[in-house]
């Protein structure tokens, strides 16, 4: 603004016009002190004031505390009665406290004699554009920072063809070459063999062209040839006419993060097959509990039934057949529990080498004469901690499938080795020694597609009729459920093997020969005088059908069908010699009423049916046990047992 001169008189209206008219900026004026004396539309607008508030007030209340402490007012004055004109930049004050980026400028006004009369003040509120100034700066400064400092992204430019124009420190980190190196030479060098072939280099510049962009994940080269998996975006760079004047392409090794999201697929996969099994066992598990309690009543009513039928042959074969069929329940039913984990064990300490002796013979002749069996055991061997008929069982299934797996006839091989931490670890196994069992086949092995599936309950390789699929299963529930493993290897055409681990036998244990086999009638129940029993179970079969059994033994029977029951039988005060019941019923288990059985009652014996192996820990010792399936014998000794202690 030009400063008035003396000669040049300014006329009061127009200047009174002019300030009024304008409201973009701040126009007033300041005596020779700085105080205000004039204020426009403008000044009103921007500063908040009317005029009545601020005529005759110090100009000096428009800047900041911190300004005012450093003269910055009166340092704007002197300016301009030195220089003629005074202009700047920086914050200034609102009447309501904010503040807001000004640009002021201050002229001087003279009088008639040349003095300095006053000062022309104009401010401009360029808060909205030193805002969008320091935006561009940021924007591209960060820009600046992400193409030359990332490390993370390999960012360069392309030009029409393809020729690599410029390279920063990431695409020289990822991509392995130097600048030097690499600019002038077609962006082609990053794509594989197989992909420069199939012309995938030109295909991303051609949709880029054509749709403003290509995107994509694929493997890329190295300068040292090694690959990577990367994701590629090519961007078309415009002039500002519209036309293409090249490319900008971004690169990223997802590498890492491939690897990352196959591990967690995996993971879940494993999740997944882990919890299927899980809901298969409970499920499994249910079943072969509702089997025990069918096989219990049909068990029972064909022994019944086989005592009055002996005269005639015909029904006495027929009796016969029933009670083969009722055994291969029994075995089914002990493979689908073992499976579920929740079979019956009694662990002992096994010498492997004499059960295995044991039951060579047996092996023979249930694999036939194709099949030639060796055993490979060392000279000292130490016992281990399971249950020996679920041994035996597991090494008929696995010789079994061994065999199947040769249809032409082969050899089996037995062996055992002893086993550190240092390895069982790396199975999952707790810290201990164990001992690994292993039988090896050179049959038709299998791909690893059936190998995965190979321990899943019900599948099965072999044909209609000739598997149930719940052997490899059984074994892998029996030897968790010991403490140990089952572990599989097998390739197509080279055999299979499979390992038995299981936890060795603490040195003070007795080992166990080889369990010798029971029969369903191999021998006369044990006699015991009279008694009377209180049965319990809260299915009508089995509850009926272990009455009948008790009966036909001599013993007065009283049946309840749930623990509440049993106690008010016990309550009115008829004396019980004994108390057998089921475990699993609802509302009271059968454990619980031990319970309740054992305060009220401590002297009467207990004995508790169940197929299950999961009974509270701790479990008195009191407290007799009687496997479900049972045959009568069982439950004569089982009641043979009670009295003996009873008498102790």
């Amino acid at each position: 603004m030009n400063a008035a001169k003396p000669s040049q008189p300014v006329s009061d209206e127009r200047y009174r016009l002019l300030v009024e008219a304008v409201t973009d900026y701040a126009i007033y004026m300041l005596d020779a002190e700085g105080v205000v004396t004039s204020w426009g539309t403008g000044a009103r607008r921007f500063k908040g004031y009317e005029a009545d508030e601020i005529l005759g007030q110090h100009f000096s209340r428009f800047y900041t505390e911190e300004d005012r402490r450093r003269g910055l007012p009166q340092h704007a004055l002197e300016t301009a009665a030195r220089e003629g004109r005074y202009e700047s930049e920086g914050w200034r004050v609102r009447k309501d406290g904010r503040t807001f980026w000004a640009n002021a400028i201050i002229d001087p006004i003279y009088g008639p004699a040349g003095e300095i009369i006053g000062y022309a003040k104009i401010t401009r509120d360029l808060t909205e554009r030193r805002a969008a100034e320091q935006a561009l700066r940021r924007s591209e400064e960060q820009f600046r920072l992400l193409v030359q400092g990332v490390a993370d992204y390999a960012i360069y430019m392309l030009d029409l063809e393809g020729i690599v124009t410029s390279w920063n420190l990431g695409a020289q980190r990822i991509k392995g070459y130097r600048p030097e190196e690499i600019i002038g030479r077609h962006f082609s060098a990053f794509y594989s063999e197989e992909d420069r072939a199939a012309g995938e280099p030109g295909r991303a510049l051609e949709t880029a062209r054509r749709e403003g962009k290509f995107e994509k994940e694929g493997w890329r080269v190295r300068k040292d040839g090694s690959r990577f998996w990367a994701s590629i975006v090519l961007d078309a760079i415009h002039d500002d006419d519209g036309r293409i004047i090249g490319f900008a392409k971004i690169t990223r090794d997802m590498s890492e993060r491939r690897q990352a999201e196959r591990a967690l697929e995996e993971a879940r996969e494993a999740l997944f097959q882990t919890q299927k099994i899980e809901s298969i066992g409970q499920l499994t598990g249910g079943i072969a509990h509702d089997f025990n309690n069918l096989l219990t009543a049909v068990m029972g009513s064909l022994e019944l039934l086989s005592k009055h039928v002996s005269a005639d042959p015909k029904l006495t074969g027929l009796v016969d057949h029933a009670i083969q069929g009722a055994e291969r329940g029994i075995s089914l039913t002990q493979r689908m529990l073992a499976f579920a984990r929740r079979q019956e064990l009694s662990p002992k300490s096994i010498d492997v080498t004499a059960l295995v002796a044991g039951m060579t013979d047996l092996l023979q002749r249930s694999l036939g004469p194709l099949v030639e069996i060796e055993t490979r055991f060392p000279l000292k061997l130490a016992a281990v901690h399971a249950d020996p008929n679920q041994l035996e069982l597991a090494l008929l299934n696995l010789a079994t499938n061994a065999r199947d797996a040769m249809p032409g006839g082969g050899a089996i091989i037995i062996a055992a080795r002893e086993q550190d931490f240092a390895v069982a670890g790396r199975l999952g196994l707790p810290s201990g020694r164990y001992l690994c069992l292993a039988i090896t086949d050179n049959g038709e092995g299998m791909d690893e597609r059936t190998l995965a599936r190979a321990r899943e309950p019900f599948f099965t390789t072999k044909g209609v009729g000739k598997g149930t699929g719940l052997g490899l299963s059984m074994v892998h529930g029996m030897a968790e459920q010991s403490g140990g493993w089952l572990g599989l290897r097998s390739q197509p055409g080279q055999g299979t093997t499979a390992e038995i681990w299981l936890p060795i036998a603490e040195p003070a244990a007795e080992a166990a020969s080889a369990p010798a086999p029971r029969s369903a009638l191999e021998a006369e129940p044990d006699k015991t005088s009279a008694l009377r029993i209180l049965a319990v179970d809260d299915d009508a079969l089995v509850l009926m059908n272990t009455a009948a059994l008790l009966e036909d033994l001599g013993h007065e029977v009283v049946e309840a069908s749930s623990g509440k029951q049993a106690l008010e039988a016990l309550r009115q005060g008829s004396g019980f010699d004994l108390v057998i019941t089921d475990h699993a019923m609802p509302q009271m288990t059968g454990a619980q009423l031990f319970e309740v059985i054992k305060q009220e009652w401590p002297g009467l014996p207990v004995v508790l049916a169940t197929g299950y192996a999961e009974l509270p820990g701790g479990a008195d010792p009191a407290l007799l046990r009687l496997a479900k399936p049972f045959w009568q014998g069982d439950l004569a000794r089982v009641i043979a047992e009670a009295s003996r202690r009873a008498r102790i």
